[in-house]
């Protein structure tokens, strides 16, 4: 999934004449709306987790709904940011933290109960393993810009993310949506879409990985050139 942008949301009614003497420039608000978005999507994981273990057929509806709209805000509030210059240093460090919480939530959720669906429930450790791939891929990166952040400028830009990890994401996305969609054994087709997620997560977790793999090659060649 994509990080919020930095930026600045100008506003005179909330700058003191004092603060903009000192510095020049209106400090940002810490409440823009791209940044109410990402907040709405921590809020979410709640209510998904809940969603997943209701006995009903709405269920997997509810739940699979909640995912798409918290991928749809994670597209939403980037593009504000950018388009309105709505960005803040707390909204780039809360997006991909409420990213990972989604998707971690998602995929942890999947592997505690079998599926129904095309039985895949005689195998469940077909989920548990792009599952652990994906979150220790993204544990590692998250380690590995915190890391970055606080060398040097060249470090930083090595782990920017680039049109791999894009793919990677749009990939995962794709995925968890099919398989909690696919929860719901009734619907026509269930099996094959069940399978169909099953390896468009295999794909995911192949880009998670790989994705890694060219991230720690930048760094280790910024390093050798230093």
């Amino acid at each position: 999934m994509c990080a919020t942008a930095n930026g600045k949301a100008e506003s005179q009614s909330d700058v003191s004449p004092s603060t903009q003497k000192l510095t020049g420039k209106p400090p940002a608000k810490l409440l823009t709306l791209p940044t109410i978005l990402t907040i709405g999507r921590v809020a979410a994981v709640p209510l998904l987790v809940g969603s997943f273990y209701v006995e009903s057929w709405w269920g997997p509806a509810v739940t699979t709904g909640i995912f798409i709209a918290a991928a749809f805000t994670d597209w939403l509030d980037g593009y504000l940011a950018r388009k309105m210059d709505l960005g803040t240093p707390f909204g780039a460090f809360l997006d991909p933290v409420a990213d990972k919480l989604m998707v971690a939530a998602t995929l942890i959720l999947l592997c505690t109960r079998p599926f129904e669906a095309g039985g895949l429930g005689h195998a469940p450790w077909l989920l548990t393993i792009p599952a652990i791939a994906i979150i220790g891929r993204e544990i590692t990166m998250s380690a590995v810009r915190e890391w970055a952040a606080a060398q040097d400028r060249k470090l930083l830009e090595a782990v920017a993310v680039n049109n791999l990890g894009k793919w990677k994401t749009a990939s995962q996305m794709s995925a968890l949506t099919i398989l909690l969609a696919a929860r719901e054994g009734s619907i026509i087709g269930a099996k094959t879409f069940a399978y169909s997620g099953v390896v468009l997560l295999y794909i995911s977790a192949w880009l998670a990985l790989w994705s890694l793999v060219v991230y720690m090659s930048k760094i280790w060649k910024v390093l050798l050139s230093q």
